[in-house]
């Protein structure tokens, strides 16, 4: 068992910005993610994320839609419109479906509001257990933390991702009138709009890598010297996302045979396939990170070959 003074002499040893890393450092890290993306069976652990996925997503439909009905059902329009430009045509279909049928049916907003709050922070909170699973084959350590520091810790990530989820969805709907009206304002007319209309895409990227940020950070048994609101992992996650959305939504419309194949259950496929490769691109950012750490541990003069290579939160008991 590592005792306080190693682990301080650890954390001493850890390189403090990812620039530090040579060049020939950086080539190894980008070789070990691709290996260790292999070894760490991670295509499997994105099978089971999807997997709790769907459990949690209906939930955080529900908190989502009740959100949407304090600022107007106006307001769903919007968010599928930019969903869209992600999502394939049948997996923004079912979502669609799924959000226009909680709109017809929802009631008193702040009733629906706190049933779809508490019920997708339970519900979700199974992806994050999930998710810090994956993170600890990620790190190669042993989980150690008790239950009763896992669960409060799950249900705050959680509630962490669920916020900025909603902050992210709200801010897509009120800012494009907002942006008109400020343009009004200072004589510009539209231009904000159109202005607005581009630049919202880093702010949502940069709001996505933080979410991702915090996940990457918050899940492992590892001991991290501090956390970075957004980390290279984070920002190669969500790039990689939107690229592999766009390029399956490509391939679907074009060559994809999936009605042919599956009949009425191909929109249901597609979707699934699309929520599979999106947590692939996660556990890859997190696996760079992971491999970022090992290099800049390397370049301090740690041996390569040493597991787990950063000391962990609690060890197992």
């Amino acid at each position: 068992m590592a005792t306080q003074s190693q682990e301080r002499a650890d954390q001493s040893q850890y390189a403090e910005k990812p620039g530090e890393l040579s060049r020939s450092a950086w080539v190894r890290v980008l070789r070990r993610t691709v290996r260790e993306f292999s070894e760490d069976n991670l295509t499997d652990w994105a099978a089971a994320l999807t997997y709790y996925g769907i459990v949690a997503m209906f939930p955080a439909l529900i908190a989502l839609v009740s959100i949407l009905g304090l600022i107007g059902t106006s307001a769903t329009k919007p968010i599928l419109d930019n969903l869209g430009s992600f999502a394939p045509g049948p997996a923004h279909e079912i979502l669609a479906n799924a959000l226009h049928g909680l709109t017809q049916s929802r009631g008193s907003a702040g009733i629906l509001f706190a049933v779809g709050l508490v019920g997708a922070l339970w519900s979700a909170s199974g992806y994050i257990g999930a998710f810090i699973r994956a993170s600890n084959a990620i790190w190669d350590v042993e989980e150690g933390r008790p239950i009763w520091r896992i669960l409060p810790l799950r249900l705050v990530v959680t509630l962490v991702m669920v916020i900025l989820l909603a902050l992210s969805a709200v801010a897509v709907v009120v800012t494009g009138p907002l942006a008109d009206k400020v343009g009004k304002l200072i004589g510009i007319g539209g231009v904000a709009v159109t202005v607005w209309d581009i630049a919202k895409w880093p702010v949502l990227i940069l709001v996505v890598s933080v979410m991702f940020s915090i996940l990457y950070y918050a899940s492992p048994n590892v001991r991290q010297p501090s956390f970075r609101w957004v980390t290279p992992g984070g920002v190669f996650a969500v790039l990689a996302w939107i690229v592999a959305s766009a390029v399956f939504g490509l391939y679907v419309a074009n060559f994809g045979s999936y009605n042919k194949t599956y009949g009425s259950l191909g929109a249901i496929i597609i979707f699934l396939v699309w929520l599979w490769l999106s947590n692939v691109a996660i556990l890859f950012g997190a696996e760079l990170n992971a491999e970022i750490a090992r290099g800049r541990q390397i370049e301090a003069g740690q041996p390569e070959e040493r597991e787990p290579f950063l000391p962990p939160r609690r060890e197992p008991s």
